[in-house]
């Protein structure tokens, strides 16, 4: 309750107001003044600027607003590292690709080429004396096997070189079931192209028989066969031997039993000089030569003359460099 009269007129005077003034009023606290309960932060009324064409809403535009220009370097950064790690594997299996291709270049030797097993265009596949115009007689007495098994064994064993220059290995076989001795005609077949009037004159070529092994791994040149006249065409199918002449089929000269035994009859039983000539005649043909004619009457017939059919006015010869 407030005082009045005389005795607040005094109070009033002593402190320096008039009478009768109403007493001032003391500034409010501001302290008193702040609202009940926590303090809230005013938002600012003006919009903040964003950064960039992204859309206020979206969460891409939240992003660059939040990191600005790094929202768009981390992103090719990170496309421009996936590239550079892809090109560094790539790199390295071309490169340990390459590398062991060059590797296996060094030690590896090249591929040889297979050998041709087809003969010579020059040289037929097979060669023939053909067949006699007229048959001729039997001999008196058969003094071979006219069929043997079908089947040949080689003759084991090796010799020595005979001669000079390239060599040439051959193999020595005999029909099975034909009762010859196959030491011997090897013996024989050897003596023949071991000769210096044999294939072998004057250092041109030398000839060595080789085994069993040697024709199992094919380390030969050529195969002297000997064969019954009815196996004749077993191992010259085509020629046209008539199980009479021989020939020469392949890698193989063929021997006919019956000629080797009997000869022919121009050869007035020469047996062996006759053997001789159709061993040289049929390995001339393992070796290339073809057939040759009478040079003329009374002159020694080539070696690679059909003797067998008949001299044409030639004498008999057996050697391809007679001396």
């Amino acid at each position: 309750m407030t005082s009045s009269g005389p005795r607040a007129d005094r109070e009033a005077g002593r402190r320096g107001q008039p009478a009768g003034a109403r007493p001032r009023q003391r500034p409010a606290d501001p302290r008193a003044q702040r609202p009940a309960g926590p303090l809230v932060a005013r938002r600012d009324p003006a919009p903040r600027r964003r950064r960039g064409p992204a859309p206020a809403g979206s969460r891409f535009g939240r992003f660059v607003q939040r990191y600005g220009w790094r929202a768009y370097a981390i992103p090719l950064l990170t496309v421009a590292t996936v590239i550079a790690l892809l090109d560094a594997v790539t790199g390295v299996v071309t490169g340990g690709r390459a590398t062991e291709t060059a590797a296996a270049s060094a030690v590896s030797p090249p591929a040889e080429p297979a050998p041709s097993t087809s003969a010579p265009e020059t040289t037929p596949a097979a060669e023939g004396e053909g067949t006699p115009t007229e048959a001729p007689a039997p001999p008196a007495a058969a003094t071979y096997v006219e069929q043997g098994a079908g089947t040949v064994s080689v003759v084991d064993g090796a010799s020595g070189v005979y001669g000079t220059g390239p060599l040439q290995r051959f193999v020595v076989e005999v029909e099975d079931g034909i009762g010859v001795d196959g030491a011997q005609f090897a013996a024989a077949v050897e003596a023949t192209l071991g000769d210096p009037r044999s294939w072998g004159a004057g250092g041109q070529r030398s000839f060595q028989r080789v085994g069993a092994a040697e024709a199992a791994g094919g380390d030969y040149e050529f195969r002297v066969s000997l064969v019954s006249p009815g196996s004749m065409e077993t191992y010259c199918p085509g020629v046209g031997t008539g199980g009479y002449t021989s020939c020469r089929y392949g890698e193989r000269a063929v021997i006919n039993l019956a000629r080797w035994e009997t000869a022919v009859p121009d050869y007035g039983g020469d047996v062996a000089t006759y053997r001789q000539y159709v061993v040289n005649h049929e390995v001339g043909h393992a070796l290339g030569n073809g057939h040759e004619q009478c040079p003329g009457p009374g002159q020694l017939a080539p070696v690679m003359q059909q003797q067998t059919l008949g001299l044409q006015g030639c004498a008999k010869n057996a050697w391809p460099f007679p001396s």
